[in-house]
């Protein structure tokens, strides 16, 4: 007696490696991500204490000038071609089971 249908074997086959696959990712993304974070305020924090020292002077106005721009040019990337519906409906049970791992292994991160 078979309790599962060999139709069903492919897509345990992808729901097990997206599975994997999400929770691995997303390990890895916050322990990147908290790095990154980090670097990035102390980075910041010693900018604006050399700032303080009168070692250096920072141009705000050049600085939000650059990063309306870089803004602008991702979102026009963004914007090209990418369609998120096309996107989400190509493999569903892959899809489905990574963004599962992907938040379980974000949390245990």
């Amino acid at each position: 007696m078979q309790f599962i249908p060999e139709a069903f074997y492919p897509l345990f086959g992808q729901l097990s490696f997206g599975g994997l696959l999400g929770f691995f990712v997303g390990y890895a993304s916050k322990k990147l991500l908290k790095l990154l974070i980090v670097s990035i305020g102390v980075f910041f924090a010693a900018l604006l204490y050399l700032s303080y020292i009168g070692f250096i002077e920072i141009h705000y106005e050049k600085i939000m000038a650059s990063t309306e721009g870089f803004l602008r040019s991702f979102m026009n990337m963004l914007g090209g071609g990418f369609s998120l519906p096309v996107f989400l409906t190509a493999n569903i049970p892959f899809l489905g089971s990574f963004l599962a791992g992907f938040g379980l292994g974000f949390k245990v991160g």
